[in-house]
């Protein structure tokens, strides 16, 4: 019998984010370690890995009592597409769900700001995948606080306590999701600087990466300081058993692709999900079918 994801504990990692409020970014690498993969060697285990995850989702598919949430954060360049991408390469595509989140359509803002994502978050049986999410509202809203006025909130509604009613949230939704089965993963990947400053350079030098390059995604670089006290605060704010953070090391890209398709196999394995069994009143017919079917018509 399968565990409820209320009472689900991840699986031990080094780049866990603890519970307790005590991860800070300063000490968060951004490089995988000096021991860490070769660029063949994950290439080959993330193959591997990504095996396994094809046939947990299949499991999870027929299974049909959880559903799977994998949130992606990060600044600029930091791989978010491309990891999903390559996480994802062997999963049925019935059974996986892409939703990229940017500016906020004049719809969404007549809403809360949890609604858009609501309204995208995967059914019973599979793997929901965000590309950046509401974390988007204590994250950018919070470093460019001038957006709040398109989100025309009550004037009960103060600025001192929004960030903290908005953690609270995401916090209890992430926790009623749990308590109805969603296994939720979430992912920052987290490069530094100077390695997005070098991906910046080579989406200007190769003309097939040109489309990818903004000027705007420049010029957030100088509230760098700003963003990584937003993280900080998102990450320890909302770390919790069912609904961990991962700070994963982004500045190898094929090392952070094998962190992030581990994590999800090993989570996933830790559910304990199996096939379902066949309903022994259908089972007692399987051999009368079975004479049927063989029988020359």
């Amino acid at each position: 019998m399968s565990k409820t994801v209320s009472d689900w504990k991840p699986p031990k990692s080094p780049y866990l984010v603890p519970f307790d409020g005590s991860f800070r970014i300063g000490k968060s690498p951004t490089k995988p370690p000096s021991d860490g993969l070769s660029k063949k060697k994950a290439t080959k285990q993330l193959a591997e890995t990504v095996g396994e995850l094809r046939e947990l989702q299949r499991i999870l598919y027929a299974h049909d009592h959880h559903s799977v949430l994998l949130v992606f954060q990060a600044m600029d360049a930091a791989g978010k597409d491309g990891t999903i991408r390559a996480v994802m390469s062997g999963v049925n595509p019935a059974g996986c769900q892409v939703f990229s989140f940017k500016q906020p359509s004049s719809q969404e803002l007549d809403h809360d700001f949890l609604w858009r994502t609501n309204k995208c978050l995967p059914e019973r049986g599979r793997i929901g995948i965000f590309n950046r999410s509401y974390y988007e509202e204590v994250l950018v809203v919070r470093v460019h606080p001038e957006l709040l006025t398109y989100q025309r909130l009550p004037a009960t509604v103060e600025g001192k306590t929004l960030w903290k009613t908005r953690y609270d949230s995401i916090r209890n939704l992430e926790e009623h999701l749990a308590q109805n089965g969603t296994l939720i993963l979430k992912f920052w990947l987290n490069v530094s600087k100077e390695e997005q400053r070098e991906r910046f350079l080579a989406r200007l030098d190769e003309p097939e990466k040109n489309w990818k390059f903004s000027p705007g995604d420049v010029q957030e670089r100088a509230h760098w300081k700003e963003y990584m006290k937003a993280y900080e605060d998102a990450l320890n704010e909302t770390s919790r058993p069912w609904a961990p953070w991962y700070a994963v090391p982004a500045d190898s890209k094929a090392n952070m692709r094998v962190i992030v398709a581990d994590t999800v196999v090993r989570s996933l394995r830790s559910l304990g999900l199996k096939y379902p069994e066949v309903d022994p009143k259908a089972r007692a017919r399987f051999d009368e079918m079975r004479k049927l079917l063989e029988e020359k018509s």
